[in-house]
């Protein structure tokens, strides 16, 4: 954002001092008018290029066009309907994998360049703080990923699927790629005959076109960019009904149906499980997509989370792990997708709960006791918090990989944090702040500060002590009720999982 500077004349002022003035200010207004366009960001320390101010964004509307190929790109047209939060003479989006072929803003052709990551927009006449705006841009989205790039469209063996966490849907689609700003979305995927495409949300038809079919879907509620999510292959969608009429439906390879049908047939368990621990879930579907491809993690895309195939196939995993698995990313629809950090440093938020009801899964029904795991975290937590930064204040990803705070200290050392605050407040407690925590906060964002607010607020008493230095200590504290518990040497270290920070 480029705001023109304004300068303003008093009534008393001189006629020739006027003019003066006015001389300076076109002078200035056009200097401005011909500055280079620059990247911008939101202020995230971790991300600080990533998102855009000025504007809020209301809906997107994303219309992909397959052309039967995964290594071929894709025609799109992205639309974007916001308020101005500013003046604007400029519209930064974020947009750094594709091609532009033209732009509009309310209607009419606008001016674009390049800065950086971000697509720069320069409306035929400035837009002013509280206005309702329209940007449409054609353009292409391009699944062969760039030697330095990470996620976006992931190719699969017959078709695509997305894996946008955390700064990777601006390689798919022009975007606020941050999470503090949530949007509602309507996708419209082309595809040929042969081929089935599902995204986000619930389906509102599908409109067959000669050899094609457009299959449109819009989500009932607020999604953050990193969580969409659209599958294209030969898929079939498996159906069946959640607690309380919840509409599921899976996304698995047509050849692959029978053999995962077992896997499919937990979740409604699982939804149930977790609803009795955090309440109602949270959005109007839910399922899995088991994607033929090699991504190294599973990831909770907002009502139909991303799994590898392989993990339900390889004999090499036991059946208690995969289920925890699963029951980790179903989490994260309550803990990650309806309540959203309001920067990447509230990450924790997300993956210390995931994992919390991953463990508590495991340990209510595989008999894994959760303290096993939380007495190896407490071991490794200092050598953890030196590498990677304290669970909320995770040090900032390394030069081309930037996927890099998905460390050990946001997955078990936040769970750990987790752990402790349960042990401090009590088991009541801590089970009455779960409930609030997502319920106060569903469909919009929420940091770390709310957290330590709203469990002080049920605890009766001020925790901001304790969090401190849970959350941001170079160092770990006591384990409340566990004296007994003692940082490990390095080569006394547990392995997290099977698949090590596998999962997000």
């Amino acid at each position: 954002m480029l705001l023109t500077p304004r300068l303003r004349t008093r009534l008393r002022i001189i006629r020739h001092r006027k003019a003066a003035l006015l001389a300076s200010a076109v002078s200035v207004c056009l200097l401005a008018a011909a500055a280079p366009a620059e990247p911008l960001g939101v202020g995230d320390r971790l991300y600080p290029y990533l998102g855009n101010p000025g504007y809020d964004v209301a809906s997107y509307d994303l219309s992909f066009d397959f052309p039967g190929r995964n290594d071929k790109p894709l025609r799109a047209v992205t639309t974007i309907d916001a308020w101005t939060t500013a003046d604007l003479e400029r519209i930064n989006l974020d947009f750094a994998h594709g091609t532009v072929g033209s732009v509009e803003v309310d209607g009419r052709p606008a001016d674009f360049t390049r800065a950086g990551d971000d697509l720069v927009v320069t409306p035929a006449h400035p837009l002013h703080r509280g206005m309702w705006t329209r940007i449409t841009v054609r353009h292409t989205s391009d699944p062969v990923s760039e030697a330095d790039q990470e996620g976006g469209w992931v190719r699969t063996t017959d078709g695509l699927a997305m894996a946008n966490q955390a700064d990777a849907a601006h390689l798919v689609f022009p975007c606020n790629d941050h999470p503090s700003d949530k949007a509602m979305y309507t996708f419209r995927i082309t595809v040929p005959n042969a081929y089935t495409a599902v995204a986000n949300g619930l389906p509102t038809g599908a409109e067959r076109t000669g050899d094609t079919t457009t299959w449109i879907y819009r989500t009932r509620h607020p999604m953050a960019t990193e969580l969409a999510q659209v599958s294209i292959g030969r898929s079939a969608v498996v159906r069946r009904e959640g607690p309380h009429g919840l509409p599921l439906r899976d996304v698995v390879p047509s050849a692959d149906r029978k053999t995962l049908e077992p896997w499919l047939a937990k979740t409604p368990d699982q939804i149930a499980w977790l609803e009795g621990k955090v309440g109602r879930y949270p959005f109007e579907t839910y399922g899995v997509l088991m994607a033929q491809a090699a991504t190294g993690f599973e990831l909770e895309t907002q009502t139909l989370s991303l799994f590898e195939k392989d993990l339900f196939t390889e004999p090499a995993y036991p059946k208690w792990y995969i289920e925890s698995v699963m029951v980790h990313e179903l989490s994260h629809q309550w803990f990650g997708d309806s309540v959203s950090p309001r920067t990447w440093s509230d990450v924790w938020l997300n993956e210390g709960h995931a994992t919390w009801y991953e463990e508590l899964y495991a340990e209510e029904t595989a008999d894994r006791p959760m303290a096993d795991r939380m007495k190896a975290a407490y071991g490794a937590s200092d050598r953890w918090r030196e590498a990677g930064g304290p669970p909320a204040r995770p040090k900032p990803p390394a030069p081309g990989q930037k996927i890099g705070i998905f460390r050990a200290n946001v997955y078990d050392g936040a769970a750990l944090v987790l752990y402790a605050l349960r042990q401090e407040i009590g088991r009541p407690a801590f089970e009455r702040l779960e409930r609030l925590w997502v319920q106060e906060h569903r469909d919009s964002t929420a940091g770390t500060a709310d957290f330590i607010r709203l469990a002080s607020a049920v605890a009766g008493r001020d925790l901001d002590g304790f969090f401190q230095a849970w959350l941001y200590g170079a160092k770990t504290p006591p384990m409340p009720g566990h004296p007994d518990w003692k940082p490990q040497a390095a080569a006394k270290a547990t392995p997290r999982t099977p698949r090590a920070q596998g999962h997000r």
